[in-house]
């Protein structure tokens, strides 16, 4: 069974452990190292001043893993491309929100799955993942990876879990032949566009299932869909929890970055990985993030109350063919228990079908008049997008029909505007 994860930062007033919300406005910063200042300034610098030598040889010893850390020593800082103080307050922060140990922020989500991955395969490794995976995972599963001798074998989100376990095994049986190992778990639930749920504490079992004297899997969960608010993969049994924070963190549609959080042990090599690649994240995008994380409760909350109005309306629409929203797990749906153990919320983020397909589809987008026609998601505005011809349009036209990525699809995310005007703007679109 999986170990609870390592106490992660917090901190009480009286016997009151407070909350991420309230962490926010403050965590990581002294406001007396700063001139006064309320909020963190901008380090908007390549390089930091050693006050000695000796000093910068010891900054570099840590920063390189050639020696362990002294009892209370903490790196310090030397270049921000290993570390800045906007970053570093930054994934304080995100560490307090995934109740993690430590957090590391990249340029990118991708940049964060891509480096996550590379941390832990090698040529002629196998892994098994889930599907369906965002499109840009897609790419890197199917087309990139399978480049330099690592082979990844598939299962249905929807097939539950014998499905996954078949997957765990054919693996296995792959790294028999290659001569590799099974190097990674990795699942993305709630999958993009579908919703489909995985079982992360299975995902945990299976890895555990795995080990050798050399180790177990690492187990990746790509927790953009619900993250961080509504599900914590690292509590349930998740070694890293993968984050697009240009989606719900950022929130205003006007950044690009990721994150990846964890305990320490297993973030070491994700962080080499990381300073060596160089895909860190910058001062500047750390500065906008600290400022979105003290909203994210207030957005997150008013998205998911926004979303189960909509969805509610177009489950009664006489156009619409099946909405896959998870609020709408009836109590006999086999997921239906994974979804109240795992997640604390359906999220804002859903796909429908219109009956149809392509052409009604994309009448339907193109009479919105309020909702923008744009990928992404978890901004405060809401967009709709057409998956199989947007950001599943790399994936063959066999697999799409195979994950139900049908031409009839389209994602929303819904914003916070008032639901009422969305359910308008959607009436005269589907009028139309």
């Amino acid at each position: 069974m999986a170990k609870p994860p390592k106490p992660y930062r917090s901190r009480k007033v009286g016997n009151r452990t407070l909350s991420p919300e309230t962490l926010m406005m403050g965590f990581g910063h002294s406001p007396a190292l700063s001139e006064g200042a309320l909020k963190l300034p901008l380090f908007q610098t390549s390089t930091f001043v050693f006050r000695t030598a000796e000093e910068g040889k010891a900054f570099f010893e840590l920063a390189y893993g050639l020696r362990e850390k002294h009892q209370g020593e903490e790196i310090g800082l030397i270049y921000s491309r290993i570390n800045n103080p906007n970053l570093e307050v930054l994934e304080d922060r995100l560490a307090v929100w995934d109740q993690a140990e430590k957090s590391l922020s990249f340029a990118s989500g991708m940049a964060a799955i891509s480096t996550a991955m590379w941390s832990y395969l090698r040529p002629r490794d196998t892994f098994v993942f889930s599907e369906p995976v965002y499109g840009g995972t897609e790419f890197l599963v199917h087309n990139i990876l399978p480049q330099f001798g690592i082979e990844g074998v598939g299962f249905m989100a929807e097939s539950g879990a014998d499905g996954f376990r078949e997957a765990a095994q054919k693996a296995v049986a792959l790294a028999g032949k290659t001569g590799g190992r099974v190097g990674v778990i990795y699942v993305e639930t709630p999958a993009n566009p579908t919703n489909g749920l995985v079982d992360i504490a299975l995902a945990r079992q299976l890895s555990e299932s795995m080990a050798t004297p050399a180790g177990r899997p690492a187990v990746l969960v790509d927790n953009t869909f619900l993250g961080p608010l509504w599900q914590t993969p690292l509590s349930l049994g998740a070694d890293l929890s993968i984050t697009s924070l240009t989606k719900y963190v950022g929130g205003h549609s006007d950044l690009i970055a990721g994150s990846v959080s964890g305990e320490e042990a297993w973030l070491a090599p994700v962080r080499v990985m990381r300073t060596i690649l160089g895909t860190m994240g910058d001062p500047h995008t750390a500065w906008l993030l600290l400022r979105s994380l003290e909203t994210l409760k207030l957005r997150m909350d008013a998205a998911a109350a926004g979303a189960k109005i909509v969805a509610e309306y177009l489950a009664n629409h006489p156009r619409v063919k099946s909405v896959w929203y998870l609020g709408f797990l009836p109590e006999d749906h086999p997921d239906r228990p994974l979804y109240e153990r795992q997640c604390r919320s359906p999220g804002s983020t859903f796909s429908f079908e219109v009956k149809g397909g392509e052409k009604e589809a994309f009448a339907v987008l193109n009479a919105l008049k309020v909702i923008k026609l744009a990928v992404s998601l978890g901004g405060t505005e809401t967009l709709a997008s057409h998956p199989a011809a947007m950001t599943h349009s790399d994936v063959p036209p066999e697999s799409r029909a195979r994950l139900g990525i049908t031409e009839a699809l389209i994602r929303l995310s819904i914003g916070v505007e008032d639901p009422a005007d969305l359910v308008a703007d959607l009436e005269q679109a589907l009028s139309a």
